[in-house]
């Protein structure tokens, strides 16, 4: 019997395969990314193992947090009476994101579907992200009324150019699998019955490679990303709290779940 509740761990050849499995979304909590860092751990301890794919079952890669989720509702109705508590939970969800960031070997993240607020932090994650133009990546976090997380405003910049992520986090527009690989936020877009075996076939080309070799030209590539994660975090979540206390904040998801133009307000 697997020890994940929410994912699906499997290795071919040289190459280990984790498929998120709450489908049809994906949503994201604690639990989901400690156990996508606790399966990278166990491939970096697989000496067999030199590369990995991140999946995902249902309509989208990650659709980010689901902020109508009972356990989520519950966890900010606390927050009115103990600020910490909440400041804890999302503070500790960032701490296991960061261990994604510490893993040693490369990942290629397989995106058929969208990739949204923090969904699309975890696609930028992985070193390499296979993608189709049915896609959808978004840091839809200012049309929700706060700031950018799970990384972002430092993974992002790196990948896009500043200018682009700017775009991207001050627009919240969603863009699509060409446009992506364009702006570099992808690396292949393929049709989207073939994200999975195409993300496969490069971690697969990937694993042919030295694996001593591999670790060390990953550690030197990616040296202080953990920690520049890290620091981003410590300040995102920080804006995060400020601003998820605000009116325009309850505004932002209402409206985003009622798929109309939010009223905001600017308190």
């Amino acid at each position: 019997m697997s020890k994940y509740k929410d994912i699906g761990v499997e290795t071919k050849g040289h190459v280990g395969i984790i498929e998120i499995q709450r489908p049809p979304l994906n949503f994201f909590d604690i639990s989901l990314i400690n156990q996508i860092a606790d399966a990278l751990e166990d491939f970096d301890r697989d000496i067999e193992i030199r590369s990995s794919v991140l999946a995902a079952q249902g309509k989208a890669f990650c659709a980010g947090a689901n902020f109508n989720d009972p356990a989520r509702q519950e966890a900010e109705a606390r927050e009115k009476s103990d600020p910490a508590a909440s400041l804890g939970q999302i503070n500790h969800l960032y701490i296991q994101a960061v261990r994604i960031f510490r893993n040693k070997k490369p990942i290629v993240a397989a995106v058929h579907g969208a990739a949204i607020g923090g969904g699309l932090g975890l696609a930028v994650s992985a070193d390499f992200r296979v993608t189709c133009p049915e896609a959808r990546f978004a840091a839809n976090f200012t049309k929700l009324g706060f700031h950018p997380g799970f990384g972002l405003t430092a993974t992002l910049p790196e990948l896009v150019g500043k200018n682009n992520a700017e775009l991207i986090f001050y627009t919240s527009r969603r863009i699509g699998g060409e446009e992506a690989t364009r702006m570099g936020l992808a690396n292949v877009c393929v049709p989207q019955d073939q994200v999975r075996a195409e993300a496969m076939k490069l971690a697969s080309e990937i694993a042919e490679c030295s694996p001593l070799g591999l670790l060390s030209t990953r550690a030197t590539m990616r040296a202080g990303l953990a920690d520049r994660v890290m620091a981003a975090t410590n300040h995102e979540l920080a804006e995060q709290t400020r601003l998820r206390a605000t009116e325009d904040f309850k505004e932002g998801v209402k409206a985003t779940e009622e798929r109309r133009v939010a009223n905001f307000k600017g308190r």
